[in-house]
């Protein structure tokens, strides 16, 4: 398991595992995995999932042939699928890591799932729909099978390193978090029947999110939220699908533990671009992984050794320990870190904070969802 759930049990396994710790294999037969999506990013090999040495691609899909040809030949994937719909009836299949459009990736991992395939997703979980939110839970729930978001910043170095101080005690209760996911010209990049154009900054909110929800695995229960028009012409209200006027959102959220979260989202600002945070608690605080705090004795903050042939990959080295956890979580069955509970608690706010934007910062009720 790649998270500590407390101080005492993550010193423990802690005391003898550092930087060079080796990777020890935990399951003797191999995961067999279908990866679906070959678009603009290529996410779909971006994970390692094809190099773990527990997984065995078994087949692929894009709706694309000469992408989905390309995704086959990379993954040594002996079969290929004009579509998700055909790929779910092929019973080789256990798992599936869907790198497809986001406005589909809630109605994909629903299907997927009540096809008896296990899930990874892409972030977002949904994609602006509290109905979608509460169906994708009840899939999981009803089905028993494991669902994860492959929710980047949970692996960067900086909240890995919150993570582990948090659950070590370190931290004690969050007073206030802050994270920021800026990238200039998101709305404007190519995406599948072109998603992306306008898109309200806070209904992609997990990098920024994560940086509360992925570090104490709490949600928000309420927000006010303030939006800056874009100064993109092409990006207007009158000339997006989404009527979204907004190219910058920050929310103001309360927390479970009662303190507050600035979490900032914006496609409108160049020069610093990537996810970052900080956080304070009652013990200590941290900015990037410097600890200054009351505790003495922390525990190891590196990251655990991946699996021969899977690395650390992008967004800050995360991409292959997502793919890791998934697999072990699938294996091992256990719930994954980003769980279908964290991953709406990483959602949804956004939903509700663009909700709020549009009503000139109007505090307003955040669901919370458990499993």
């Amino acid at each position: 398991m790649l998270h500590p759930t407390t101080r005492r049990t993550f010193l423990q396994q802690t005391s003898c595992l550092g930087a060079a710790a080796l990777w020890i294999p935990g399951s003797r037969r191999k995961l067999r995995v279908g990866i679906v999506g070959h678009g603009v990013c290529k996410f779909g090999v971006q994970f390692s999932l094809q190099n773990h040495p527990d997984v065995e691609v078994v087949a692929v899909s894009d709706l694309f042939e000469d992408r989905c040809r390309e995704l086959a030949e990379i993954c040594k994937a002996p079969r290929s699928y004009a579509s998700l719909a055909e790929l779910l009836h092929d019973d080789t299949v256990e798992a599936v890591y869907l790198a497809t459009d986001a406005p589909s990736h809630a109605r994909h991992a629903i299907e997927a799932l009540r096809h008896g395939k296990h899930v990874a997703c892409a972030v977002p979980a949904v994609f602006g729909n509290l109905e979608d939110a509460d169906e994708l839970l009840e899939t999981v729930k009803t089905t028993g099978l494991t669902y994860m978001m492959f929710e980047t910043s949970c692996f960067r170095p900086d909240l890995y390193a919150m993570r582990t101080l948090y659950d070590a005690g370190a931290l004690g209760e969050l007073v206030h978090s802050e994270g920021e996911y800026y990238h200039d010209g998101c709305a404007l990049l190519p995406a599948y029947q072109d998603w992306r154009r306008g898109l309200p900054p806070q209904w992609y909110p997990t990098h920024s999110n994560a940086y509360y929800v992925g570090v104490t695995g709490k949600p928000f229960t309420e927000v006010s939220c303030m939006g800056m028009p874009s100064h993109r012409p092409e990006l207007q209200a009158e000339n997006n699908a989404y009527r979204n006027p907004f190219g910058t959102e920050v929310a103001l959220f309360r927390t479970a533990e009662g303190g507050s979260a600035r979490m900032a989202v914006s496609w409108d600002t160049p020069g610093h671009e990537g996810e970052v945070g900080r956080v304070r608690g009652r013990r200590g605080a941290v900015t990037g992984t410097a600890y200054q705090g009351v505790e003495k004795e922390l525990p190891d903050l590196d990251k655990p050794a991946l699996p021969a042939g899977v690395t650390p990959g992008g967004h800050g080295g995360s991409h292959g320990y997502l793919g890791h956890e998934f697999v072990r979580a699938v294996l091992e069955n256990r719930k994954p870190l980003v769980d279908v509970a964290m991953a709406l608690n990483l959602t949804v706010p956004g939903i509700v904070a663009h909700q709020s934007a549009l009503k000139d910062g109007e505090l307003l009720k955040v669901p919370q969802y458990s499993f």
